[in-house]
């Protein structure tokens, strides 16, 4: 192809490009600078130079790394420019000319290239170019016409590419004839040379599906036959990778698979099944599961060859599995209804998850014992994903719909000699626990009674797996639970703080805690002397047997005492004697790495038990405490001791809690560390989709446009709980914390849009009335300030879009109003209050007339995701109504206020009708 940029252009990049790829940073960073300039200079040149090398270069290498290159360049801001628009990208400063020649020669690439790994990167350069270029008004024609003709080469690897680009831009085919488009898609599926090409043709045909309207789809049903058609002739090794392409529709367009569901689920109840003949149960399932193959003599020479072949068809098939798995719990999410309404459905994925859940590894006990729980290699062995689809589903399905079938199976598996289905029904109850939490606390008697008895179980797993479900039984049927059957509860949980082994006790003492947070106070009480007296054995440095105790269990203690005395409250005072020195021995020695998480709980406990015990009984040690807390907050920080300040702050704020007004004198000690914490910024990386090294411990990451944002999370949590702990300062100490008062509210009002977070969003809205309070107790408050906090308020106000948050803005507003008086909402203010809330009522009333216009069908289907949308819609206009109450309690707007509530769908279940789903 003929050149179109000068030869030294080309022999320059050709340079860079060496030493682009070269190992050596300083090179590396060199040609970055030269490649920024050159795109400073000129852009278009340089683009075009990069896309002609993509066809003109020797090896595969330079020519992919090109294309990729081209790829990022081509939408991102142009170096070292300031500019009226940040979102203009090199893209939207190339001339027409320069556009039509790089889609010239990237179309060259596309149909002349003869990698196939290389093409595979053109497709996926041309597909951002065409999808960019069609957002701007700029439909690529071209790319349309060469892909359809491509389908009807000869050659696999050019057909399988055309599908590549209708799968990256299905927009190139959403205004062509439906009839035109399925027909050249059904013979991409059929296509009988290669199963690329008909996996290329299944994910275009998604795509197009997914990006149809509802016209579109009416027209496009008849896709499903062959798009299913794929899979029954597939072998494990691709069967896979077609069934994790279908999930996605089933996530996007779950109605389309409707008329296919019988079908769908006799050809895949046996993929999700471990063998063709399950059996009845999971008992009679695998009888013998670690029964070895037959014995043959003389061996074969190629038996390890075999064996290696067995394990990979055995991986393939697992694989297979789980992908299948993942598809029906996906199509069951999506549309509850839809499955529903097919007979053996529900069972049958109940059954697979329960299957799976039992295939752990007979062996490796003594490794599992000795080993602690956060280092537990062994635990990469478990099966999360049938453990996880088992909770989906219960979710997705309610009680009604799961509890009979996972009950046909689980008291056999209780009573199996396998430890293994013992340990998978004990987990399964676990994993149902919380979705079907409603229909499960009809029977819950016979649930616990099921449970308890495996407490005492020869099999420590089975014990710890017992510990396990219990914990969740605590938490997802939460008060229930602990008021109904407590004295059970604690016959079974007491008794095993003392298991001989070491995670079990441990375990039994982490279930405490999620006992304890839905526990009444006179529930606990006649318990409270047997648990703290076991835990504190689990505290000490050698048992009565002179065994040592393992750290993660000391560490498990601490966290449990602190819990017990948390809900025991001031009944946990006769124990503070025998518990606050070992906590003060552990905060003043525990100094070396190892013992640094034995150190962040010995401060959590001791701030918990302060508060519970109360000023009078902790006062005497409170002097001591602090001094210790002082000289780790001054002592050098470890590198490893990422989570210090985090357990520093939330124990200063129990401290305070503690003392009330006797913290005061503190509070230059721990307000400089704490405002530090509450100004810091949100630490974003962005990474193109191409970077492999974008998962970071301590990150979440997004994908947006194209690009994966990574926020880290340590910084904005952190951030949250120094606003959480302002909001404590500030309501227990009242007007001794006015020095402050100017330093916290220069940081809450631009925290009140600080979207990275909405713990901090939420605790500034109820930290600007209580620094209004402080500042008009001490005198600090300026009008300045509370017209600038009334004014971010409603600012706020004005364009927020989360019905919550609307809520908490209004009652902020509130109760500022009520501490300054309604003196502080000067005209100007009241105007822009008004406007606000009739911009939300707006808002309101439009998005409930949305709702009421859709189908009855979908409203079903999210009747209880719109349910809580509704009530956070009620409560800001509940909040709303109660501000221009205040304002003028005939304000006319309250009839406008009546109006938008009466628009709601009110449809909604009782709970007694929930009961019956």
């Amino acid at each position: 192809m003929e050149a179109v940029v000068p030869q030294e252009i080309t022999s320059e990049l050709t340079q860079i490009l060496a030493n682009l790829v070269l190992g050596d940073n300083k090179i590396r960073s060199n040609a970055e600078k030269v490649v920024n300039d050159r795109l400073a200079q000129t852009p278009d040149l340089y683009l075009l130079a990069l896309a002609q090398f993509a066809i003109a270069a020797d090896t595969e290498v330079m020519r992919s790394f090109s294309l990729v290159l081209l790829r990022r360049l081509l939408f991102r801001s142009p170096p070292q420019q300031h500019q009226k628009d940040p979102r203009m990208t090199l893209y939207d400063h190339m001339s027409t000319q320069a556009l039509t020649t790089l889609e010239r020669l990237l179309l060259h690439s596309l149909s002349h290239e003869p990698s196939d790994s290389v093409r595979r990167k053109t497709v996926d350069t041309v597909c951002d170019l065409a999808n960019n270029a069609m957002s701007r008004g700029r439909p690529w024609h071209a790319l349309q016409a060469q892909a359809f003709s491509m389908t009807q080469v000869t050659e696999t690897g050019f057909r399988e590419c055309a599908f590549r680009v209708f799968s990256g831009s299905p927009n190139l085919v959403m205004d062509l004839q439906t009839e035109a488009v399925l027909s050249v898609f059904q013979k991409g599926l059929q296509d009988a040379h290669s199963v690329d090409v008909r996996l290329a043709a299944l994910r275009a045909s998604v795509s197009y599906l997914t990006a149809s309207d509802i016209h579109q789809l009416s027209q496009s049903l008849s896709l499903l036959y062959p798009m299913l058609e794929t899979l029954p002739s597939l072998p494990n090794l691709h069967l896979k990778t077609f069934l994790s392409s279908l999930t996605s529709l089933c996530s996007s367009r779950p109605q389309l698979f409707a008329p296919h569901l019988p079908a769908l689920l006799s050809f895949l109840r046996a993929l999700i099944m471990p063998s063709a003949d399950p059996g009845p149960t999971p008992t009679v399932a695998k009888p013998f599961p670690t029964t070895s193959h037959s014995f043959s003599f003389p061996p074969e020479q190629t038996q390890e060859d075999e064996e290696n072949s067995e394990t990979a068809e055995d991986e393939d098939k697992e694989q297979v599995r789980r992908a299948a798995l993942e598809l029906m719990v996906s199509l069951s999410e999506a549309r509850p209804s839809l499955v529903r309404g097919i007979e053996g459905w529900t069972p049958a994925i109940v059954r697979a998850c329960l299957e799976g859940m039992a295939e752990l590894p007979e062996d490796g006990l003594e490794i599992w014992l000795e080993t602690d729980p956060c280092d537990d290699a062994t635990d990469e062995n478990y099966p999360y994903v049938y453990d996880q689809a088992l909770d989906r589903l219960a979710s997705a399905l309610g009680g009604k719909e799961i509890l009979p079938p996972a009950f046909q199976h689980i008291p056999s598996m209780l009573a199996n000699y396998d430890w293994r289905q013992r340990h998978a029904g004990l987990m399964a109850i676990a994993a149902i626990a919380e979705g079907t939490s409603k229909i499960m606390q009809i029977e819950l008697g016979k649930v616990v009674d099921l449970v308890i008895p495996m407490f005492k179980d020869g099999h420590p797993r089975v014990r710890y797996a017992a510990c396990q479900c219990l914990g969740q039984l605590c938490t997802d049927l939460e008060q229930i639970i602990q008021e109904r059957h407590h004295q059970q509860l604690f016959s079974a949980l007491i008794p095993t703080l003392e298991a001989s082994e070491h995670r079990v006790h441990a375990h039994a003492a982490a279930a405490l805690i999620n006992f304890c947070e839905g526990v009444e106070h006179d529930t606990l009480v006649p318990y409270l002397d047997l648990i703290v007296e076991r835990l504190l054995r689990m505290l000490n440095v050698n048992s009565e047997q002179g065994k040592q105790e393992k750290r993660y269990c000391q560490e498990q203690a601490i966290t449990s005492l602190a819990m017990v005395a948390d809900a025991s409250e001031t009944t946990f005072a006769k124990h503070y004697a025998s518990i606050m020195p070992l906590l003060l021995n552990v905060l003043r020695n525990a100094n070396s790495a190892d013992h640094q998480k034995l150190r962040f709980k010995a401060m959590e406990c001791a701030g918990l038990i302060a508060v519970a015990v109360g000023r009078d009984i902790f006062r005497p040690d409170s002097r001591t405490i602090i001094d210790a807390l002082i000289n780790i907050q001054n002592s050098p920080m470890e590198s490893s001791d990422t989570m210090l300040a985090t357990y520093l702050i939330a124990t200063w704020a129990k401290i305070c809690q503690a003392l009330g007004p006797e913290f005061e004198p503190y509070l230059p000690v721990v307000m400089p560390a704490l405002l530090n914490a509450a100004s810091a910024k949100a630490d974003v990386s962005i990474y193109d989709d191409d970077d492999g090294d974008c998962e970071r411990e301590g990150w979440e990451t997004i994908s947006m446009d194209g690009q994966i944002v990574g926020i880290r999370t340590s910084t904005i949590d952190e951030k949250c709980q120094a606003f959480d702990t302002l909001v404590i300062y500030c309501s227990v100490l009242g007007g001794r914390f006015g020095p402050y008062l100017s330093q916290s509210l220069e940081l809450t009002l631009p925290a009140l849009q600080f979207y990275f977070h909405e713990g901090v969003r939420e605790a500034s809205c109820r930290l600007i009335p209580l620094l209004f309070s402080c500042g008009k107790h001490s005198g600090t408050l300026t009008p300045q300030m509370v017209q600038a906090s009334l004014h971010q308020l409603i600012r706020c106000l004005r364009t927020e879009t989360d019905p919550s948050f609307v809520a908490s803005l209004y009652r902020s507003i509130i109760d500022s109003l009520v501490v300054v008086g309604m003196g502080a909402l000067i005209p100007e203010l009241g105007d822009g209050l008004i406007d606000a809330t009739k911009a939300q009522l707006t808002t309101f009333a439009d998005k409930r007339k949305i709702r009421n216009g859709r189908p009855a069908s979908e409203i079903a289907e999210e009747r209880e995701d719109l349910a809580l949308l509704e009530e956070m819609e009620g409560f800001a206009l509940e909040d709303m109504e109660k501000l221009l109450r205040l304002l003028d309690p005939q304000h006319p707007l309250l009839i406008a206020v009546a109006s938008v509530r009466d628009l709601g769908l009110n449809q909604w279940e009782t709970e007694d009708d929930e009961c019956e789903r």
